[in-house]
């Protein structure tokens, strides 16, 4: 019965078992007459009584056996007597039960929806129904049969069911008439449409290829596109209307005048910085030149440090058992005289010796320091460096929503700060303008900050090249740590770390200490090796859980990609068994016991402890957890104590996690790391991303694949450029 092929089917809704009022994913029973199934999939709006028309394969759930995934979803309003009173009385409509829905039938019978749609002050002639009363049921179900067109429309055009929900979130009862008017508000945000997708709509609608709307949608399109997924927060604008010529087929003489107007509108931002003649979505220009200004009053504000300095660092090593390097004194020194400075330094080197100081400084001070970090795993490994609590900076700034755009926003910004007097962040590398923004935006204004991090690390993945831009502009308080101690240049994970830095490949036939080398040329020799090290060998050989390994490759497709990592590992670690929940999304059938990764922030998920009474929300993309059960649709996940539930509709959310990108591991480590490098694109197999995977490596080191590909790796520095204004901002005067 299960398969990919579409099959025809059509019946009442008989019930509903569940229904997602946010997306419209619904599970609901279908009567077909001789039998009822259950159909499950975007329909929202859907109620008892309607007549469904839907195309769908067959699926076989674990627990509850064979059930229809609806991909094309046709609805029919309820004839008959007997129909139209099963629509009314299950409550479809506000404010008509059963009793009502009798009395409605009796009244008007099969006219009965036509006058409550048009005419609903004829529901006065009812006993009972004042005019306010059959004025609201009216309005109520105006608003179902508007869900119902867009639902139709959306269905008649290919595009996705779930946006209908979404749709009409965002724009009520006018959604259909607000697409129709601006197909390309389709795109991005909340709703995620392709452009391509949104484009076809609009020529089909009527929009002329060289329409103003048509312009100016890809304008801002392609400044989104590139700022969102390069890391920009700016387009040349030469750059901008060339990428919009070729993506419209138009010439450039039109965008330019599009883009005027786009200006004289307020819905771009331009100037000339960093040699280029800049434009912006506005949100980016605002926190770029808030951070570059703000960092850089910060910069120039020399404090007073406490009375005797060195007196104090050497009592503070006292209490520490350790004695400061030089530079590591410097760093402590600098944190008690400057409002903001930059810590940096590969491993080994001896930053979070520093870090304890500098806490240990404040504390002395009386200062209340907040730690954070980008990642969850991140700011959880901080807090286990420092003794202290730590926190992801998303969950320091905390969540709220906004009425007025209908999307969540940090709680804590000016208007109500932050309590701390002093910030240290770690894991800076991966932190976007943006964020940075947000955290500066939320400090007092005599707040002290450290920022702490490895600008040889991969940038972060949203707008701005923050960290390196800080650095490099010269204008930020930094202290540089380079000497490499005694035992962790014991370290060949150490050593060797430094050694890609520099260009230089390690010598990978030695396989000693905490660095090996594995030669394996063929893409299922290499899938073979890496589930033998994490089924077998480490765990036996060395005593490290399987839990506690990480696989890691530069690449999700190809051979040894994570897609097909995750797949052979799954086999290996966590097979299929009787009476183990399973549940099939897309591609992947999670399963009790995977490891599984949030891959997008989720700020109003809600979360328990497992054994305690906390609980609250937010979960942040990279964190990692492991299935503990699947039961009654529902996926339960363990992330390090914290139980999240995850129903159907927001399994988007989660991605398997035996195997994960270098890129995803970053602001984490773990006991041991094994990297598939054999195949992949240019732009990921670089010697960045060679770096980052070795330093996410605890104790141990696996490196499996082709030698000559870890030296191209190696050679490979290349560093896609990121337009920023940052830098250039810093250094104006």
């Amino acid at each position: 019965m299960e398969g990919q092929e579409l099959e025809q089917l059509e019946g009442t809704v008989s019930s509903l078992i569940y229904q997602n009022e946010e997306n419209g994913y619904t599970i609901l029973r279908l009567d077909m007459g001789e039998e009822e199934i259950t159909v499950v999939g975007a329909m929202p709006g859907v109620a008892p009584g309607e007549y469904l028309s839907i195309r769908g394969s067959w699926r076989r759930h674990p627990t509850y056996g064979p059930q229809v995934q609806a991909e094309v979803v046709e609805r029919r309003l309820p004839q008959g007597m007997k129909e139209i009173f099963h629509y009314l009385s299950s409550g479809a409509v506000k404010g008509v039960g059963k009793a009502t829905a009798r009395r409605i039938m009796e009244e008007f019978g099969e006219d009965a929806l036509s006058v409550i749609e048009d005419y609903p002050e004829e529901l006065t002639r009812i006993k009972g129904i004042t005019l306010k009363r059959a004025r609201q049921i009216g309005d109520t179900f105006r608003q179902q049969m508007g869900m119902r067109r867009l639902m139709e429309f959306l269905n008649e055009h290919q595009l996705p069911l779930e946006l209908a929900a979404a749709l009409h979130r965002s724009y009520g009862d006018v959604a259909l008439e607000a697409v129709k008017n601006n197909p390309y508000l389709l795109v991005g945000g909340e709703f995620e449409v392709e452009f391509s997708q949104a484009d076809a709509l609009a020529l089909s609608l009527g929009v002329g290829p060289e329409d103003a709307l048509r312009l100016e949608a890809g304008l801002l399109f392609e400044l989104a596109h590139n700022n969102l997924n390069n890391g920009h927060t700016f387009l040349p604008r030469r750059k901008l209307v060339e990428a919009t010529g070729v993506l419209l087929d138009v010439g450039g003489e039109l965008l330019e005048q599009r883009l005027e107007q786009l200006l004289a509108r307020g819905e771009v931002d331009e100037e000339y910085v960093a040699g280029q003649q800049a434009v912006y979505l506005p949100a980016l220009y605002e926190a770029e030149s808030f951070v570059a200004q703000r960092i850089r009053e910060m910069s120039a504000n020399e404090l007073a440090p406490p009375q005797g300095l060195e007196e104090l660092m050497d009592r503070l090593q006292r209490r520490q058992r350790i004695t400061y390097a030089p530079q590591q004194r410097q760093a402590v020194a600098l944190a008690a005289s400057r409002q903001v400075m930059l810590l940096t330094g590969g491993p080994g080197t001896g930053k979070t010796t520093c870090l304890r100081g500098v806490l240990a400084l404040f504390d002395h001070m009386g200062l209340e320091t907040a730690l954070a970090a980008p990642t969850g795993r991140a700011a959880k490994r901080l807090g286990e460096l420092c003794g202290t609590e730590a926190s992801t900076i998303h969950r320091l700034l905390e969540t709220g929503f906004d009425p007025h755009t209908g999307r969540l926003v940090f709680t804590k910004n000016s208007y109500d700060p932050l309590k701390a007097q002093a910030v240290i962040v770690d894991e800076t590398s991966m932190v976007d303008v943006p964020l940075m923004a947000a955290l500066l935006d939320a400090m007092e204004p005599d707040c002290r900050l450290v920022l702490v991090g490895d600008p040889d690390q991969l940038p972060s993945v949203g707008p701005g090249n923050l960290f390196a831009d800080l650095i490099r502009s010269g204008v930020v308080p930094t202290v540089r740590l380079t000497e490499i101690f005694r035992q962790a240049a014991q370290s060949a994970i150490v050593r060797n770390a430094h050694q890609i830095n520099q260009g230089q490949l390690p010598d990978l036939g030695r396989n000693d200490g905490d660095f090996f080398f594995l030669r394996r040329r063929d893409g299922q020799a290499v899938l073979d090796t890496i589930v033998d090290l994490c089924r077998r060998r480490l765990p036996e050989r060395l005593g490290i859980p399987t839990d506690q390994i990480q696989v890691l490759s530069p690449t999700r497709r190809r051979s040894t990609g994570t897609r097909a990592l995750n797949q052979a590992l799954q086999q290996a670690l966590n097979p299929p068994l009787e009476g183990k929940g399973e549940r099939r999304f897309g591609d992947w059938v999670f399963r009790a016991g995977d490891r599984v990764m949030q891959v997008r922030n989720n700020y109003d998920i809600l979360w328990r402890e497992e054994h305690g009474t906390d609980s609250g929300m937010g979960m942040f993309n990279g964190d990692i957890g492991v299935i503990r059960s699947i039961e009654r649709e529902v996926i339960t996940v363990d992330f390090d104590g914290k139980i999240v539930e995850y129903a159907p509709d927001m399994l988007g959310e989660l991605e398997p996690a035996f195997a994960i990108t270098v890129h995803k591991a970053q602001g984490s480590e773990y006991r041991a790391v094994i990297l598939a490098a054999l195949e992949g694109a240019p732009m990921l197999m670089t010697r960045g991303v060679f770096y980052t995977a070795v330093t996410r490596a605890k104790e141990l080191f696996i490196l499996v694949g082709d030698q000559a590909v870890a030296a191209q790796m190696v050679a490979n520095n290349r560093q896609t450029r990121r337009y920023s204004g940052l830098r250039a901002r810093l250094a104006e005067e």
